[in-house]
């Protein structure tokens, strides 16, 4: 009855959001809290959401002083050089802009942070978006696919719980596996590319003057970190003055610029970073990159827990950058919107991870699904493992699935000869999916600064997710790495 209501649980909640039935944090918070009654354990539920939120609290902690610290990043143009390349790459060409948006994700995702990731991709790309009228999911999609690829470096997470869960050697499972995450990451390339000509064949290769004209008179969200003004900000289309925004404004340029076309035009002719900026501190660049390096090493080496260093770092940031304490009130207001959204989505998913858990659904539903594997697949357990970890990673947190499912699919495996480091890999291959998870803090962030709804975002994303990790899966499997 556990597993039966524990599936029913996360099908209502998917249902209900794709569906606009109800917003996600609505359904994060009421749908648990009834099925809790359901199960009979309404009286526990105080007991159940205390803990989710227990252990959700340090990554709360950790999104909220990430956002302000790479914010702050982002506002004093510490990645302005990567995002200028990508830009002069894309110019306005809506089949480039998508595959822009893949090689941004995968770059920035090398710091094994899903939330830096995506405040650093959509503050630079989401106005070439809006200017040409691009589906923002596709580039939300794009993105997550992207940094789920990236996400199985040794320091990102799931590589390092599988490591620990099975007591093997971090490195042993992700270098073999190399081959087949390039395969998977081409694949994402490869999907941006065919997803960028069909918007090039729906809108066509705009000059800059063409994209402004056809951008209504209406006010434009800045996204990410950096605005100068408020997020309403009035649109320049028309009035062809810079917007006073930073990272991620809407009108970057002026309307009456010359023309930014694919094949040619100058490199500032199509900003996502506005180069003006009054945030800038080219000055401060070398103690900016210096400190980032430090604090990613520190991550890696784990010297600290994790929010404490965005803590240190985001103090750092903000004191050494804007020694002026009113200009150190408008960085955190800057930020502010972004901080609320996600720190209160991760603590209303923490009620849904807590009920999941505290009611034992997530156990049953984790042993129903290993029961049912035939016997005869024992000698195969790497493919059933590596498909396994689609749903179990979508629909669990990636400490339930690794520490929970992942010993007891390796214990199948070993009885029917498959060693453990062959499981272990292909527990890594459904992180593409993963990424999209309603149960992953990081989605969140993107979503809400890219102006997508979550019900959207799971439509447009889950097949093509999909799609990528069985190409990782099936590559694993060619190579013999699997």
């Amino acid at each position: 009855m556990l597993t039966i209501l524990g599936f029913a649980m996360i099908a209502t909640f998917l249902v209900l959001i794709m569906m606009k039935k109800m917003s996600p944090i609505a359904a994060l918070v009421l749908i648990p809290a009834l099925f809790c009654v359901f199960v009979g354990k309404g009286a526990h539920l105080g007991d159940y959401v205390i803990d989710g939120v227990s252990s959700l609290a340090p990554t709360a902690a950790m999104l909220m002083f990430a956002i302000v610290y790479f914010g702050v990043m982002i506002d004093v143009g510490l990645f302005d050089p990567i995002v200028r390349a990508i830009l002069r790459f894309c110019k306005a060409d809506p089949m480039r802009i998508v595959v822009g948006t893949a090689l941004l994700a995968a770059i920035v995702s090398l710091d094994g942070d899903g939330s830096t990731t995506f405040m650093i991709t959509v503050s630079a790309m989401y106005p070439l978006y809006k200017r040409l009228k691009m589906s923002l999911v596709v580039m939300t999609g794009v993105a997550a696919m992207a940094n789920g690829v990236m996400n199985t470096l040794p320091w990102g997470g799931p590589t390092a719980r599988a490591a620990t869960a099975l007591k093997v050697d971090a490195t042993d499972i992700f270098v073999p596996m190399i081959p087949a995450l390039a395969v998977g990451l081409l694949a994402v390339v490869v999907l941006a590319y065919v997803l960028g000509l069909r918007e090039r064949r729906r809108l066509g290769t705009l000059t800059l003057d063409e994209a402004l004209a056809r951008e209504p008179e209406s006010e434009t969200v800045l996204v990410g970190a950096g605005s100068g003004t408020a997020s309403g900000a009035k649109s320049g289309a028309n009035s062809g003055a810079k917007s006073g925004g930073g990272a991620g404004s809407g009108t970057g340029e002026d309307a009456d610029a010359g023309p930014a076309t694919a094949d040619g035009g100058s490199d500032d002719d199509f900003q996502g970073l506005d180069p003006n900026r009054a945030t800038l501190r080219p000055k401060l660049y070398w103690f900016n990159a210096l400190l980032t390096v430090a604090l990613l090493t520190a991550m890696i080496m784990e010297w600290l827990p994790i929010p404490v260093l965005f803590l240190i770092g985001a103090a750092l940031a903000l004191t050494v950058n804007f020694p002026h304490i009113p200009d150190q009130k408008a960085r955190i207001a800057a930020h502010a919107d972004n901080v609320l959204n996600v720190s209160g989505m991760v603590f209303a998913a923490a009620v849904f991870t807590g009920v999941l858990t505290g009611t034992g659904m997530v156990d049953h539903m984790a042993n129903w699904l290993v029961d049912t594997i035939p016997d005869g697949m024992g000698p195969h357990m790497g493919l059933v493992t590596g498909l396994l970890s689609l749903p179990l990673t979508y629909f669990m947190s990636n400490d339930g699935f690794y520490f929970g499912v992942l010993p007891v699919l390796a214990e199948a495996g070993q009885a029917h000869g498959v060693s453990t480091l062959e499981i272990a890999r292909a527990s890594i291959v459904g992180q593409p999916l993963h990424m999209s998870s309603p149960l992953v803090p990081a989605v969140y962030v993107l979503v809400g600064m890219a102006k997508v709804e979550f019900g959207d975002h799971t439509k447009f994303v889950v097949k093509w997710a999909v799609l990528t990790s069985l190409v990782i899966l099936g590559a694993g499997i060619l190579f013999g790495i699997i």
